[in-house]
């Protein structure tokens, strides 16, 4: 099982920079980036509402489950 982290993609559908994300939400560029990145282990309730408070967007926008054997293995 896999949970992926679609942030990149939502934030270049608003046109939203990573700089005023982690503004608006309060939450570091680098943890910011870690999300964007596909890289978190965990996401705060909190943190995910402030973003999609800030996105405008709900949360299965962000978050999407795929089947372990559909992840494309890291490089």
């Amino acid at each position: 099982m896999a949970i992926i982290i679609n942030l990149d993609v939502v934030m270049a559908q608003r046109k939203t920079s990573l700089k005023d994300l982690a503004k608006e939400v309060d939450i570091t560029m680098a943890n910011l980036s870690i999300l964007k990145n596909n890289k978190a282990k965990a996401v705060r309730f909190s943190t995910l509402d402030a973003i999609c408070k800030a996105l405008h967007c709900q949360p299965g926008d962000i978050l999407e489950y795929v089947e372990s054997d559909e992840v494309p293995e890291e490089v």
